[in-house]
């Protein structure tokens, strides 16, 4: 992505988040997540935490349990039922409410798959591959040929957000190319089939606020296949035993210094986020007393913030009944929503019959 095209998403971005804070009508956000597994504190910090708050601010919340994308990238699915239960799970101990929020999947939602056909018309094969963030997730898969499903992916996404007409997507910088491909799926469909009509917003990436996470090895985004993750569902004594694992370096001193001391600023990041304090002012209090007090610091804090979280998380663990439910009434809601957008876009391209 170009540096102007960047900034004309931040400018997009910092008028929704000035529309968040004074008057969230109208806004309809659409975000989610791949079931392989529980959360880890990189998926809370990064994403749930703000979810959550833009929920509370009046921004309507749509997410979604991406099933189908669990198969771009691996021939295996596993236990693809118990990630969906983990994930709901993750989702209402961190404070989703499925009274305000539709939580759905994507394989119970028929019209929603069946918006690809036309959606496939819009776009070129090389506009595909040259897509990046499929080229680095293919990548990171160690993948070197591309399949069908991850070529299309950005197609797939595009339905998921504009199935139910969202027009807010929170994302990091490194997703923007497919909110693009999104917002010219809608364009080209509008001016195509619709007849000029604006049936499909353009919707605009709303960019975290949060910094990155990095894996307790100091050197990747924390995932649970490199496992240099601190998991919401850990024991606070399994918590303290990966952060005291952590990699951090041979100077005493603890000091804030991202670029050149990634490893221990990544420590005092999540010191901070946990606590509400600047990892400056963390680093300072520690000085000298070097990287072990950081680490029982940090630890320390990280539990006691997730503390509410976790207690409500044993809490519905002992309900699996209780969480498909709310996935069904989310299904129920979502497949409502893409037969009405399905049967108007039929209407609109002149098939019905």
């Amino acid at each position: 992505m170009s540096d102007a095209s960047y900034r004309r998403a931040q400018t997009r971005s910092d008028a929704l988040w000035e529309k968040i804070r004074t008057n969230p009508s109208g806004l309809r956000m659409l975000t989610g997540d791949r079931p392989t597994g529980a959360l880890h504190i990189g998926h809370y910090f990064g994403s749930l935490r703000n979810r959550v708050r833009l929920q509370q601010a009046g921004v309507e919340t749509w997410l979604i349990v991406a099933d189908y994308q669990v198969i771009t990238d691996r021939e295996v699915l596993g236990d693809i039922r118990g990630s969906v239960r983990e994930l709901i799970t993750d989702y209402l101990a961190a404070g989703i409410d499925p009274e305000q929020a539709t939580i759905f999947t994507h394989s119970a939602v028929p019209a929603l798959n069946q918006l690809m056909l036309p959606f496939l018309s819009l776009v070129t094969q090389p506009e595909l591959e040259r897509n990046p963030t499929v080229k680095a997730e293919l990548a990171a898969a160690g993948k070197s040929a591309m399949g069908g499903l991850m070529l299309t992916y950005p197609v797939h996404q595009a339905a998921d957000i504009l199935f139910c007409h969202g027009n807010l997507v929170p994302v990091g910088k490194d997703q923007l190319p497919h909110i693009e491909q999104t917002r010219v799926v809608a364009r080209r469909f509008n001016e195509r089939y619709a007849g000029g009509e604006q049936y499909f917003p353009e919707p605009d990436a709303l960019l975290s606020e949060a910094p990155t996470i990095l894996g307790l090895d100091g050197s990747h985004k924390m995932s649970k296949s490199l496992g240099n993750t601190v998991m919401l569902r850990m024991s606070p004594e399994e918590t303290a035993k990966k952060i005291k694992k952590a990699k951090t370096d041979s100077e005493r001193e603890i000091t804030f210094d991202p670029e050149n001391r990634p490893e221990v600023a990544n420590l005092l990041t999540i010191a901070s986020l946990s606590t509400g304090r600047s990892p400056e002012e963390i680093a300072a209090e520690i000085g000298d007393k070097g990287a072990g007090t950081l680490k029982v610091m940090t630890a320390e804090v990280l539990n006691e913030h997730l503390a509410p979280l976790r207690e409500r998380r044993a809490e519905l663990e002992k309900d699996p009944g209780y969480l498909f439910s709310v996935l069904r009434a989310g299904n129920e809601r979502a497949n409502a929503a893409a037969d009405e957008t399905l049967a108007h876009v039929r209407e609109v391209m002149g098939m019905v019959y």
